[in-house]
């Protein structure tokens, strides 16, 4: 019995690259054999045993044929006798079947280290085919390697087209489509993730919501003044975003902002009602597709459902910025309103220069939540209020404090103002 370690280990350490989980195959092996040794068996539809110390993932050398449709549909047989070059021919990239032994010596069947320093993404033989979760994987590895300049190999282009083509893409569970999408929102450049899907024709077929908001939604037409956007600033909050957050939930519903901003019309978002409602519903249908957490699809349909509110955040009255933080329930989950100010600052860009200077969109949402949040619910309480009386006087006292400091904030906008009117001069 011998054992490898093989895939992402190998492959990162490398590139140079933090090594994260270690995988090992073990070749001539048995199931009754592991056992012996204390290994704990874990997988259901594959020989895979848990190590009774460090509890990495043993996998028995196996070979897979097709016999069904979808990434589940394979005969699996994994005998002493399947060799460590036929359980790498069953992977799905060259630069994820290298193998090292004990003593250091890679074993590379596929040209995996050449592709590594190629920077290439390239598949091992035509039975990538087989596999249609492998189209997501491909996307998921773009990114992750997108500061390293990989690019994926012509002929693997095409081999992801084919499984499009095929139509094989539906037979994916959603929980298995989310799991990919939420590894591809941990990297550094999730945006590339929905690009290579785009660009295969994948997104069409796993979320035609998103992929007929990248298209825009509404052709131009005179009648009824929609325009169209531009597809290359599709995904633009969420690359600004994932810049400075690492949060899946921020990142997703940065996406959903830039979905809701592709299909309204950007220059009127405030009085567009009618898109503003089409948007907020096509992003509902879009997070329900998909098993992500509830906490993921709370945030990224509350960014839709306000997008107008907040791009217009810097000429709400006290009364409407009150409003606006009870419908986002800011006061029992505060930190949403950061999460906000988060995605909605990568979108600040657009307003205008002189209020630029005094504080952005998200900035100023924050700031005003920061001022209403200050306003102390004890106080009140100290002074004598009860029952409903709490509430309003709270509300009352808020709205004061608002105001109070929208006139600040006025005062010193008008000094920059005329400031500027005098540098003109």
């Amino acid at each position: 019995m011998e054992i490898y370690l093989v895939g992402g280990a190998v492959r990162d350490a490398l590139l140079d690259l933090p090594v994260k989980d270690k995988d090992w195959v073990v070749v001539g092996g048995s199931p009754d054999q592991m056992l012996q040794l204390g290994y704990k068996k874990v997988g259901r539809h594959f020989p895979v045993f848990l190590h009774p110390i460090s509890r990495e993932e043993y996998a028995l050398a196996r070979t897979e044929k097709k016999s069904g449709r979808g990434y589940v549909g394979f005969v699996c047989y994994s005998k002493p006798d399947v060799t460590l070059k036929e359980d790498l021919a069953r992977r799905d990239l060259t630069i994820n079947a290298i193998a090292k032994d004990k003593y250091g010596v890679y074993y590379d069947p596929y040209g995996g280290c050449i592709d590594l320093q190629n920077r290439k993404l390239r598949h091992i033989s035509s039975a990538f085919c087989e596999d249609p979760l492998r189209v997501l994987r491909v996307a998921r590895f773009s990114a992750y390697f997108t500061n390293l300049q990989f690019r994926i190999a012509q002929k693997t282009w095409t081999l992801m087209k084919k499984v499009v083509h095929s139509g094989e893409l539906s037979s994916l569970s959603r929980e298995r489509i989310w799991r990919e999408m939420d590894l591809a929102f941990k990297t550094h450049h999730p945006q590339v993730f929905l690009q290579v899907l785009k660009d295969c024709g994948a997104l069409n077929e796993l979320f035609p919501e998103l992929n007929s908001a990248y298209c825009s939604l509404f052709t131009k037409k005179k009648q009824d003044s929609l325009i169209t956007t531009n597809k290359k600033n599709v995904f633009l909050t969420l690359s600004i975003v994932a810049q400075n957050r690492s949060e899946v939930d921020i990142r997703f519903a940065a996406l959903c902002y830039d979905l809701k901003k592709s299909i309204i019309i950007p220059d009127n978002a405030s009085n567009d009602s009618k898109g503003d409602k089409i948007g907020t519903r096509i992003i509902s249908i879009f997070c329900n597709s998909l098993k992500l957490p509830k906490e993921h699809r709370d945030l990224a349909l509350l960014v839709s459902e306000f997008y107008s509110a907040f791009n217009k955040i810097h000429l709400s009255s006290p009364e409407e910025l009150i409003t606006l933080f009870n419908r986002i329930d800011a006061w029992r989950k505060p930190c949403r309103v950061e999460k906000i100010a988060c995605i909605v600052d990568a979108d600040s860009s657009k307003y205008g220069a002189c209020l630029d200077n005094l504080s952005s969109k998200g900035e100023h949402f924050y700031n005003a939540w920061k001022v209403a949040q200050n306003v102390s619910t004890q106080a009140v309480i100290s002074a004598g209020f009860i029952g409903q009386k709490i509430c309003e006087e709270l509300y009352r006292r808020r709205i004061s404090a608002l105001t109070i400091w929208q006139n600040s904030y006025k005062s010193i906008l008008k000094t920059l103002l005329n400031s500027a009117v005098h540098v003109n001069k």
